[in-house]
């Protein structure tokens, strides 16, 4: 069963919440993000072309950094903000630090193909996010589910083996990622609400924390393109859209690049040949 509206806010579709693919790219621009090619939401189709990445290319990548940018961002904040955090043993605070750091080296490797930056860069959250522990646990689930799915598409869509090799290489990571959050479930203090032994997804379902590596195959989410992982996506960069899936908007987070320093450099990611 779900157990609040965090889950359910990653389900909305873009029109039930009134934000299409379109608009989303659009009201990005709006926004005023930095961007290449005279300020532009999205990169030029004449400047995708030129860079050697087909539109679609470009579409996908674009969301990537938006999820990209939101995942450094709950990171942080989980790692600043949330009680829970320095009351979990040493190993599970080293794998949100690590994971903080492979987000970001995600994201500057997605914007070093676009040449333009996130075009979202402060998000929302669902309420008691950071503060409670089986909310912030269920939320970071949710997210990561959602980036797999992401990646699938991703996957299946770039127009080159290359960039599909890259897409999978990252998916990889955000499914470890997956895993790991739900190995903190059981670590988490009693005075945190701990230990946690359900954490919602993005299926919508409390599903047990035994064991954390519950997945024999990565799921899809039945994601076929990537307007349906703009739509998952958009309560957490649009107020109304927030407001709508019950996310707390009385204040927002904002996304703060870095240069990441990757944990083994025997992962790092070398070309996008797979190399």
């Amino acid at each position: 069963m779900k157990t609040s509206h965090e889950v359910e806010a990653l389900r909305v579709s873009a029109s039930s919440c009134g934000v299409s693919r379109r608009s989303f790219f659009k009201g990005a621009a709006a926004l005023g993000a930095t961007a290449v090619a005279a300020g532009s939401g999205l990169m030029p189709r004449a400047s995708a072309q030129s860079s050697g990445l087909a539109a679609g290319d470009i579409d996908i990548l674009i969301a990537a950094e938006i999820a990209e940018a939101l995942a450094v961002t709950t990171y942080h904040h989980i790692i600043k903000m949330s009680p829970f955090f320095r009351r979990i043993p040493d190993d599970d605070q080293g794998y949100l630090e690590g994971a903080l750091q492979e987000e970001m080296s995600h994201y500057a490797l997605e914007q070093s193909a676009t040449g333009q930056e996130t075009p979202y860069d402060e998000f929302f959250y669902p309420k008691h996010m950071f503060e409670k522990a089986q909310v912030t646990l269920n939320t970071l689930t949710t997210l990561e589910d959602a980036f797999i799915a992401a990646y699938l598409v991703g996957v299946r869509n770039f127009s080159t083996s290359d960039l599909r090799v890259t897409a999978a290489r990252i998916m990889g990571i955000e499914s470890d990622h997956r895993t790991l959050a739900r190995v903190v479930g059981g670590d988490v203090a009693a005075r945190d609400g701990g230990p946690i032994g359900f954490i919602t997804g993005l299926q919508g379902i409390a599903e047990s924390i035994a064991p954390p590596n519950n997945n024999g195959y990565e799921r899809t989410q039945c994601w076929t393109d990537i307007s349906q992982a703009v739509a998952a996506l958009t309560p957490f960069v649009d107020r109304d859209a927030a407001e709508a899936a019950g996310f707390s908007t009385e204040r927002s987070f904002r996304f703060h690049p870095f240069t990441p320093t990757l944990p083994n450099p025997l992962g790092d990611f070398v070309s996008f040949s797979g190399c």
